[in-house]
């Protein structure tokens, strides 16, 4: 039961980290003063090193501790391997791509805001999307992820 509460404080704590830097990503791109955006992604960035991924490795470190408490067998039970997969996914690519596109368009942010106009490479790297297609396919694996455990399809 203890494993079950520090895993769902490693939920929320993870949720809290979504939620903080995809939406002010989400904003960044939505509005046109370069002062507002540049607020914003470096409001997103700091989110995401305070609260995304440490949330991140608190959930996976409890629930991996419920499930060796639980007795579940990581290879053989379908939701837990379908779930690790979903979970791999998010860690090692969709964490990392996104984070890599979040650093790039703050810090071409950043050089526009200190020069005043937006630059060539800032409107390339907005054009890109990258943070946003990958905040968006974080959020959308969450929802199933947590839909795994709660009904084990398989």
């Amino acid at each position: 039961m203890t494993l079950r509460l520090l895993h769902m404080l490693a939920l929320f704590w993870m949720m809290a980290g979504i939620g903080s830097t995809v939406v002010p990503v989400w904003r960044a791109w939505r509005t046109a003063p370069i002062e507002e955006k540049t607020l914003l992604l470096m409001q997103a960035r700091g989110n995401q090193t305070l609260w995304l991924v440490p949330g991140t490795i608190a959930t996976a470190l409890t629930g991996f501790a419920w499930a060796a408490a639980e007795d579940w067998n990581p290879v053989t039970t379908g939701w837990l391997l379908a779930l690790e997969v979903l979970f791999a996914l998010h860690v090692f690519l969709f964490l990392p791509l996104f984070a890599v596109g979040l650093r790039r368009v703050e810090l071409l942010a950043r050089i526009a805001r200190r020069e005043g106009r937006e630059s060539p490479e800032l409107r390339e790297a907005l054009a890109d999307n990258v943070p946003l297609v990958f905040g968006v396919l974080i959020v959308v694996t969450v929802p199933v992820m947590a839909w795994l455990p709660v009904f084990k399809p398989f």
